[in-house]
């Protein structure tokens, strides 16, 4: 019978309620295809697995890295507390659903006139064996009080699921982060070994161009060449010996960048003697499927946004419809502290039922409502906007990745064939077959190659990493 009544009572509370402003309903207009362009054909093959850092890098010196960046940068450890605050969001909507149970002692005093109706009843009275109650009034109170609001229209769970999806939102946005950090070290460190490499070469020209230099003054002093081949060899001498602390500059500056993001003060990078081409590809991507786009941080971080958005806006409705809550107090009062403990005749109790419900001047709810709205609008072409943005990034680099692996074979073709040339020109110089600017140019153009080649190996590494990034950094 009781259950009959308050389920009758809930249906009027409803009738009611203020009319709820329309809006209009948006969903979500993407739909992604089933696989990404240019994978096609590729599909008998095993799709591709996407490992963790720890196991799709192989180098040990970038390895440590990693793991000491992933204990020291200050961005991850900024973000851990914006975890914990998510958290404790949780944790105090949770609360507000939860009946509150409080302890109040206190104590009053108060003096009435004498000529009002209390002031004279007051002295009027006596109490124990004939004693006067007085003219200033104590009261003593201690006891305990709760309040509770029925969450009938499920504002306050809606609440606190939608906290809880930004707290879980807030650990993807620590994933993504840590996605990019390891990306970033990652392709700073291949930067450092191209600058290494460059270096190497660039110093091994210069040796043998001082070595030519010696035979061209050989050839002055025969007057075989002119002072004017002397003088172009010099200047290639000190040209590349410039490029060399450029070099210098550069990776000096690479290797603070690897410690700003490893969370250190500037420091010498330890590294070995490996080849950018003895890590080229990393790993071979073929049968791509769209939905391990499923694992990029930022798609489902968008995602948990919109959830929570469709709650705020259910929360934020149920504000229209009225709202029942229970009050309630019993303890001790007394005017002497004496008779504090006296039962009954100190024992107090009180219990209210509140309903209210917004009939005039609901202009803040209605801002409110709209507000919700428009940030549920907003996290859907968010949504949009960042699954569009990942099926392109993840299309660019499987675009990339192919066309650098033909332009690398390419390359390497090109500087065997100019590494030959500068052996048959350096054979012919000796000789006098040829004269000094074609043997110069001959280096020069071997020089250039030898660095493009290295720099395609670069670009090849990186795009791979950037795929890896692109499709979501290894998180399942």
């Amino acid at each position: 019978m009781k259950g009959n009544i308050l389920y009758i009572f809930l249906i009027l509370l409803g009738g009611c309620a203020p009319s709820v402003p329309h809006m209009k309903k948006k969903e979500v207009d993407v739909e992604l295809p089933k696989e990404f362009p240019n994978t096609k054909g590729e599909q008998e093959k095993e799709p591709t697995s996407l490992k963790k850092w720890q196991q799709y890098f192989k180098d040990p010196i970038l390895l440590n890295l990693i793991d000491e960046a992933l204990q020291k940068n200050q961005e991850l450890n900024i973000l851990d507390e914006e975890i914990k605050i998510a958290s404790n969001e949780v944790m105090s909507r949770e609360g507000e659903y939860i009946p509150n149970l409080n302890f109040k002692s206190g104590y009053e005093s108060e003096k009435v006139g004498e000529f009002t109706s209390q002031g004279i009843s007051d002295k009027s009275h006596t109490y124990e064996e004939g004693k006067e109650v007085g003219e200033v009034l104590h009261n003593h109170k201690v006891g305990l009080y709760t309040s509770w609001e029925i969450d009938i229209w499920g504002k306050l769970r809606n609440a606190s699921k939608a906290a809880y999806y930004r707290f879980l939102g807030s650990q993807e946005a620590k994933k993504l982060a840590t996605t990019n950090l390891i990306s970033e070290l990652a392709m700073s460190y291949y930067e450092l070994i191209a600058l290494d490499q460059n270096l190497e070469i660039i110093n091994e020209n210069v040796e043998i161009l001082m070595r030519a230099q010696k035979l061209v003054k050989a050839q002055q002093s025969a007057a075989r060449v002119t002072s004017l081949a002397v003088q172009r060899f010099n200047a290639e001498v000190l040209k590349n010996q410039a490029k060399l602390y450029d070099i210098k500059q550069q990776r000096y500056i690479v290797e603070n960048r690897i410690n700003i993001l490893v969370g250190r003060f500037p420091q010498h990078i330890k590294r070995g003697a490996i080849k950018l081409e003895d890590l080229v590809p990393l790993e071979v991507f073929h049968g791509i499927p769209t939905s391990l786009l499923d694992n990029r941080p930022d798609v489902k971080q968008a995602a948990l946004e919109l959830k929570a958005a469709e709650l705020d806006v259910k929360a934020t409705k149920a504000r229209f419809y009225p709202a029942l809550s229970f009050e309630a107090g019993a303890g001790y009062e007394a005017f002497n502290k004496d008779h504090l403990g006296d039962n009954p005749q100190s024992i107090f109790w009180n219990l209210g039922v509140n309903l209210t419900a917004p009939l005039l001047n609901r202009s803040a709810i209605k801002a409110d409502y709209y507000s919700a709205n428009n940030a549920q609008v907003q996290a859907i072409f968010n949504y949009e906007k960042i699954l569009i943005t990942a099926f392109t990034e993840v299309t660019n680099q499987v675009n990339t990745i192919d066309n650098l692996t033909k332009k690398l074979t390419a390359k390497k073709e090109q500087m065997e064939a100019l590494k030959n040339s500068v052996e048959i020109s350096a054979v012919l110089f000796k000789a006098a077959r040829v004269d000094y600017v074609e043997a110069l140019l001959t280096r020069r153009e071997s020089l250039e190659a030898q660095v493009e080649y290295i720099e395609s190996n670069l670009e090849q590494l990186s795009s791979v990493v950037k795929l890896y990034k692109a499709l979501g950094g290894g998180w399942q």
